[in-house]
């Protein structure tokens, strides 16, 4: 098993000394920085170009409704990271990584040119420059209250204000997709458990939310039939200890709807096999409370990034799913700067994780890594978020992810959806089609 402590420290002191300090205000988004709050400019060695816009026009050849093209496609490897080079890359390599470059010798990255494709609508720079001047944290970083539409935090100054971006991060206002999740066993065998997922994004609505409540989301699974019709419907708050989320399921087996506090935290998540945590959706959700957040900085690291092979329409999910990872021959890795995050289980309050660290990708706001620790200061399990650009709305988001982990050789992937109808960014939902009557309704079809 691989023990972090001592790296950990070293870690730590190697980020925080990665880069100068930098004297950013509100006044400098847009300028210096990016509407995001990224920096703008390139970086020493132009390995990490300049923010021009990210990706403002879709490629040539992509036609709205279909899946997302590559339009990178003429890259090549610049250099592949093993076990047996990964020392000449260690202070660019999130802790998990390397965990993972040490436990499986199949592992590499195949690391390519640097894209910094993330692109927003105006309206999005518009309100997260906005929200530099009027968000504020409440209740001790357990919610956010001024900001609307953007990301609150663009110039984040403490740990939980960059956690809260990527939870509010913009994906569109309404969603649907149906895609596929897989727990494999260490052989690669599996099976494809699919999931029709909608969305509606209140807080990213125009004019924002005029409640507590950040997101609906509308869960179904459709395959295998021995999990056919179970539903989960989860009314997200932005503030979860003044007003826990809601959450109900439906069993098809009693027909009825019932209450699920349980959905949260460290609870098992939908049919994972016990391999990723209900906050474990989307890298992190839910609530921030039973954690102390420290910002340690921004870093250059190699982490996965515009994954649009990965995305493809000629992939099967046979291509992808394979003992102990997926395929990495389909991975890519780019060189960007990502915000540094920390997370410390506080004392008196619990969770399997004892130990966190994210790496928040600075255009988009995407935990595009995270580290899970054990109580012993183990790696225990390790996510890695495989994003691209949509192009229909646009926003950058992530197309799978996968959490691994170390101690049972196993994994967790969910977002596959090669073979599955792209997704839509512009349903539009009523808050009625979200009510525990609405699942009742969708239970009994």
């Amino acid at each position: 098993m691989f023990s972090i402590k001592t790296a950990l420290l070293g870690g730590v002191m190697a980020v925080a000394l990665a880069m100068p300090a930098l004297a950013q205000s509100a006044d400098d988004l847009g300028k210096t920085l990016t509407p995001m709050g990224a920096i703008k400019a390139a970086n020493a060695d132009g390995s990490i170009p300049e923010w021009t816009g990210g990706i403002t026009k879709p490629p040539a050849g992509w036609t709205p409704g279909t899946i997302e093209i590559d339009p990178y496609a003429d890259d090549k490897v610049k250099f592949t990271i093993t076990a047996a080079n990964m020392a000449q890359y260690e202070d660019k390599l999130p802790e998990g990584l390397k965990a993972l470059l040490k436990q499986y010798p199949s592992y590499k990255m195949n690391v390519y040119p640097t894209h910094r494709s993330a692109s927003y609508p105006k309206r999005i720079y518009d309100e997260t420059i906005a929200n530099a001047k009027r968000a504020k944290l409440v209740d001790g970083g357990n919610g956010v209250e001024g900001a609307k539409e953007g990301v609150p935090f663009p110039i984040p100054k403490e740990g939980v204000e960059a956690v809260w971006n990527h939870l509010l991060r913009y994906r569109g206002e309404g969603t649907e997709r149906m895609v596929g999740q897989v727990n494999p066993q260490t052989d690669g065998s599996y099976t494809l458990i699919m999931l029709h997922e909608q969305v509606k994004y209140l807080y990213s609505a125009p004019g924002g939310t005029t409640t507590n409540n950040s997101l609906y989301f509308l869960q179904e699974v459709t395959s295998p039939a021995r999990l056919a019709g179970e539903i989960l419907l989860v009314h997200e708050t932005i503030n979860q200890v003044k007003e826990p989320r809601s959450a109900w399921t439906y069993n098809p087996g009693q027909r009825r709807v019932r209450r699920a506090p349980n959905v949260a935290y460290d609870n098992p998540g939908t049919a994972s096999d016990g391999l990723r945590t209900t906050d474990n959706f989307d890298i992190f959700s839910g609530a921030p409370d039973r954690y102390d957040w420290k910002l340690i900085g921004r870093k250059e690291m190699y982490v996965p990034y515009n994954a649009y092979k990965l995305h493809s329409k000629s992939v099967k999910y046979d291509d992808i799913v394979k003992p102990n990872h997926i395929n990495q021959d389909l991975a890519r890795y780019e060189l960007h700067r990502v915000w540094v995050v920390e997370a410390t289980l506080k004392a008196g309050t619990s969770h399997i994780y004892a130990k966190r660290r994210f790496y928040i990708d600075e255009d988009s706001w995407q935990i595009v890594v995270a580290d899970h620790l054990d109580a012993r200061g183990q790696m225990w399990r390790v996510a890695e978020s495989h994003g691209i650009n949509y192009y229909s709305v646009p926003a950058y988001w992530s197309t799978l992810d996968a959490l691994y982990d170390l101690q049972s050789g196993r994994y967790t992937a969910i977002g596959l959806d090669n073979q599955e109808a792209p997704y839509k960014f512009d349903v539009k939902y009523s808050d009625a089609d979200f009510s525990p009557d609405s699942l009742r309704r969708a239970g009994v079809r």
